[in-house]
């Protein structure tokens, strides 16, 4: 008699193969909507959704988004009319191979192309002389940390950063605890297309992951320009995170950047605190940049 689980396996290959076969959902009508309000532009022959909204009349001020894994610049949805309170212009885009954007494959996804693609979209704006502030979230951390390693660098070209805000991001390789899917996917194996089929993410692929390990290859870079440059940096942190476990990240962050402020949201609020507390996190955020 077979093993129980060759029977099983036999069983379930036909509804796999099925249920590989269903179409994606259609967008909600608030996607829907997102999507409509927004704009493409190129990035080397590739198609790059942004939002840019015109806010408060009169003033210089500007903020850029930048979204965490595996999601979009609708994680902002909750905070952006606030946002367009204080700012006169707000941005967010969907980074290469993530929401509306292209998800080119096979493709070298790297955080060095995504932080290119930034300073492609503020050129594309016009704003590439513009002093900028970044506010930051999860895989977006790391975005912003490239972009502040260049602006260090003085390079020209690069974006002139006003501020950065952080928010429960892995900024940190030996605090970062990736969830078991997030190790499935970056390391392979026979699971990973199945997995990236079944979760319903197209960017759910080997190649989105290896973020994590550009991370710890570049660590020395990454959290040096943290710790090197003189702008105001803030960071916002749900202490529930599983992620970014409390205390252990926020003790190394304090450690590492003593000049840096944080703000501590409720005891619930675990890694996507724009989306389960927006008062809250707009709160701290709008308590930093008016601090400076």
């Amino acid at each position: 008699m077979r093993e129980w689980w060759v029977q099983v396996g036999l069983l379930a290959m036909p509804l796999l193969a099925a249920y590989l076969h269903i179409p994606p959902p259609q967008l909600s009508p608030a996607l829907h909507s997102w999507k409509s309000s927004g704009k493409f532009f190129t990035y080397k022959g590739l198609r790059i959704f942004y939002q840019d909204s015109v806010g408060v009349v009169g003033s210089p001020e500007i903020v850029v988004l930048l979204h965490g894994f595996p999601t979009s610049s609708y994680d902002w949805y909750k905070i952006w009319e606030g946002l367009t309170l204080r700012f006169h212009r707000v941005i967010a885009l969907d980074f290469l191979g993530f929401g509306f954007s292209d998800k080119p494959r096979p493709h070298h996804y790297s955080i060095f192309e995504q932080a290119s693609i930034v300073e492609a979209l503020l050129r594309h704006l016009g704003l590439q002389n513009r002093r900028i502030n970044l506010l930051s979230h999860d895989y977006g951390d790391i975005v912003a940390q490239e972009l502040l390693y260049r602006y260090k660098q003085n390079r020209s070209g690069r974006l002139t950063i006003k501020s950065l805000c952080l928010s429960n991001g892995g900024i940190f390789p030996e605090t970062h605890r990736p969830l078991l899917l997030q190790k499935l996917l970056k390391d392979g194996g026979v699971l990973s297309p199945i997995l990236t089929r079944l979760m319903n993410f197209f960017v759910f692929s080997r190649g989105l992951l290896q973020y994590i390990n550009q991370r710890k290859k570049f660590r020395r870079r990454w959290v040096g320009a943290l710790a090197s440059v003189t702008i105001p940096i803030h960071f916002i942190y749900g202490p529930l995170d599983p992620v970014n476990p409390y205390p252990e990240f926020l003790e190394l962050y304090r450690k590492t950047l003593p000049r840096s402020t944080v703000s501590i949201l409720d005891d619930h609020i675990s890694h996507y605190p724009q989306l389960e507390d927006p008062m809250g996190f707009l709160n701290a955020y709008m308590g930093f940049i008016n601090s400076f």
